[in-house]
């Protein structure tokens, strides 16, 4: 069974990008590696700006995700701009407590 292409969606304004996660799963490494093609662009084109990740929809990730986005967020803060993680699930939640990652990330 062929792994189906993970999808982002994005919204950019004058002073915040918006990306919303469309997969419900964010497990396997292929997947990640492609999220990480999607959204390396759109730190470059965010600089200096606000960049929000909504994960209204996703419901379970894996550790190797949680490695990407601490990457993202070592990104945006080389360009001065912010990162703000958005609707997680109360599970997931508890995993940035867990690992102490709610320290690093702004959490809303």
């Amino acid at each position: 069974m062929e792994p189906k292409e993970s999808k982002v969606r994005v919204e950019y304004g004058t002073d915040v990008s918006i990306v919303t996660f469309d997969d419900e799963n964010i497990l396997e490494e292929q997947q990640i590696k492609r999220l990480e093609q999607a959204l390396m662009p759109i730190i470059k084109e965010n600089e200096e700006r606000k960049l929000v990740l909504n994960f209204e929809n996703v419901r379970f990730m894996s550790s190797a995700f949680l490695g990407l986005l601490v990457k993202v967020h070592k990104r945006v803060a080389e360009q001065d701009g912010h990162l703000q993680l958005l609707n997680l699930d109360p599970k997931i939640h508890k995993v940035f407590e867990i690992t102490q990652l709610t320290k690093v990330f702004d959490i809303a």
